[in-house]
């Protein structure tokens, strides 16, 4: 309802959001199976994306994982207070090159361990976003474009995902994926913070423990998934973000975007076109 009625207000807090682009994701795969009936080689999602991928490779219910993602929304959002944090993309500049600068920044504060900026999502080659306190990020950003960034540009976020002020929000999270029964799961799933593939419920909830304040390995998740012979990407939700970045990381792979019937066939069409 909140989807279809708002108010938008509502919809824009994080608590919110985050539950709900987790149904938009999982309700796009589910649709994209029942018409198409074309199984996945391989899933994985991007940050929050990561449980719609847990849903869909069978690892939680859709009753465990929409509570669970409300809870770990709330808890990030209460680990830093609004505008105590940050966070940036960076375009134009190595993975490497911001990973280094970071480094150096993060060293200028010395022994003051509320000042943090690290790299957050290493999302295509070309774009990397960092994340920490609101004075790391900054001092980054003008580094960064110094060392040759086209961009760094802030985000516009209620808190600084995936760095390590999320601590706090990760032992939440951790205490709330305990108490959950976590299937095997039935679909290859590439986990983001080691781009591993686990079959243990307990190194599953270890894994996802950690995302909440490691880096993304977006680039690396897109390359494990090719590497099982994959050559078409299809990604589930609302927008074509992901699908523009598998194009980017590697050109011999086709990103696709489903998130509503036409977007379907399209997609299918796509599919069994190469097929033919």
């Amino acid at each position: 309802r909140l989807i279809h009625d708002g108010p938008k207000e509502a919809l824009a807090l994080t608590t919110n959001t985050q539950p709900v682009m987790l149904v938009a994701g999982v309700a796009a795969y589910r649709v994209w199976m029942a018409r198409t009936g074309i199984a996945p080689v391989a899933v994985a999602g991007h940050s929050l994306g990561e449980y719609a991928a847990l849903v869909a490779s069978g690892v939680l219910t859709m009753r465990q994982a929409a509570p669970l993602v409300r809870l770990r929304a709330q808890a990030m959002q209460e680990a830093v207070p609004v505008g105590q944090g940050s966070m940036a993309a960076v375009l134009g500049l190595s993975s490497d090159k911001v990973v280094a600068c970071c480094a150096r920044v993060q060293s200028s504060f010395g022994a003051d361990a509320s000042e943090v900026v690290e790299v957050a999502n290493f999302n295509d080659p070309g774009q990397t976003v960092i994340s920490g306190s609101k004075l790391g990020v900054e001092r980054a950003c003008e580094a960064l474009k110094a060392e040759g960034a086209r961009r760094a540009m802030l985000l516009p976020v209620s808190a600084p995902f995936h760095c390590s002020l999320m601590r706090p929000a990760a032992e939440k999270l951790r205490a709330a994926l305990e108490s959950l029964e976590l299937q095997a799961p039935q679909i290859t799933l590439i986990n983001n913070v080691d781009v591993a593939v686990e079959v243990d419920a307990e190194r599953i909830r270890d894994a996802l423990y950690r995302q909440a304040f490691g880096a993304v390995r977006w680039v690396e998740c897109i390359q494990a998934i090719k590497a099982r012979g994959v050559q078409h990407i299809v990604e589930c939700g609302p927008g074509k973000v992901l699908a523009g970045m598998v194009a980017r990381i590697d050109a011999g792979l086709t990103g696709l975007s489903v998130y509503d019937p036409s977007t379907v066939q399209l997609a299918q069409q796509a599919l069994e076109g190469e097929a033919a």
